[in-house]
């Protein structure tokens, strides 16, 4: 075939709606993160804002940090202002679901589009530099004392680090509902909070803490893995006897009412964007493990988590 006659086929094709426009050039993507700057979201996002124009799939990429209610606030904007927009992208991920459970606003995920999971993460708890506690032992201890005392740093209400601090306590025999948790609306907040020492504890994906852990700004109590984290020499909770395990994933969703056609385009732009070496880098940067997952299997696993997160809340006294 011509390359003339080739190029006509293809513009037909786009016209008739057979083929996505987005196939013929590179998107202009808008990137919702709906959270504040300095997180695990915000990082997510714009490592993957640039792995999109590296690889050619986007021809540029803009961001749009709206934070609170455990995404909820972002999650209702790209709702109202983002219907039928085949170039929209959101993050989010497991603390979204935790959020959606315990704070029950009137926005949910069934009005947008899944397009994929991306990583999944754990979390790490650290003392600030200055704390009177030197290992969870002491922090277990104290908690047993006056659990009131021991104020829990983390994201939103419902986020993994919510989840796991009422699991630990739950696990030492300490009341879940008794546990003294301060939300904060991006990981900018928390860190702040943690090195100020306005927290007893803090908690957040490794990455987010890890050049703070390094430099000895932070100290590092124990990992919500189920073994070691590579290249990490911080110890589980289930190594301290405290049978707690918990992940964090996090993915990106598509705006309402795109069709199958356009939620396909955002995919391969996805799958093409997390095979090249600027979103490699960034996942061994961050101690990301990669977790893709798209279509229906990634539906599916969306609906299966929400359930168990929901009764893993129950059973912690959240719900």
């Amino acid at each position: 075939m011509r390359r003339d006659t080739f190029l006509k086929s293809l513009a037909a094709l786009a016209a008739t709606g057979a083929f996505p426009l987005s196939a013929l050039a590179a998107a202009n993507v808008k990137m919702m993160v709906p959270a504040n700057p300095g997180g695990g979201w915000d990082t997510t996002g714009r490592a993957l804002g640039k792995a999109l124009t590296d690889s050619g799939a986007a021809s540029t990429v803009s961001y749009d940090n709206k934070g609170g209610a455990a995404g909820a606030l972002g999650l209702a904007q790209f709702i109202n202002g983002s219907k039928g927009d085949p170039n929209a992208l959101m993050v989010m991920g497991a603390v979204m679901l935790g959020g959606l459970i315990t704070g029950k606003p009137p926005v949910s995920l069934s009005q947008v589009t899944p397009i994929a999971r991306l990583t999944s993460e754990y979390n790490v708890f650290v003392l600030p530099a200055n704390s009177p506690f030197k290992t969870m032992a002491d922090v277990v201890a104290q908690l047993k004392k006056d659990p009131g005392s021991v104020k829990w740093g983390g994201g939103s209400r419902g986020s993994t680090e919510h989840i796991a601090a009422a699991m630990i306590a739950r696990e030492v025999g300490v009341d879940p509902s008794k546990i003294n948790y301060v939300a904060f609306r991006g990981g900018g907040e928390a860190t702040a909070a943690i090195l100020g020492g306005n927290v007893t504890v803090g908690g957040s994906g490794y990455s987010e803490f890890a050049e703070y852990i390094n430099t000895g700004k932070m100290k590092a109590l124990a990992v919500t893995s189920d073994t070691r984290l590579k290249g990490v020499n911080v110890p589980t909770l289930k190594e301290q006897g405290i049978n707690v395990v918990i992940g964090n994933w996090r993915g990106v969703y598509g705006a309402p009412g795109i069709s199958t056609a356009e939620r396909q385009a955002l995919t391969e732009m996805i799958l093409k964007a997390v095979k090249s070496k600027s979103w490699m880098e960034a996942s061994e940067k961050n101690n990301w493990t990669a977790a893709v997952l798209t279509g229906a299997a990634f539906d599916k696993f969306v609906d299966d988590d929400m359930a168990s997160l929901r009764a893993t809340m129950v059973k912690s006294g959240m719900v």
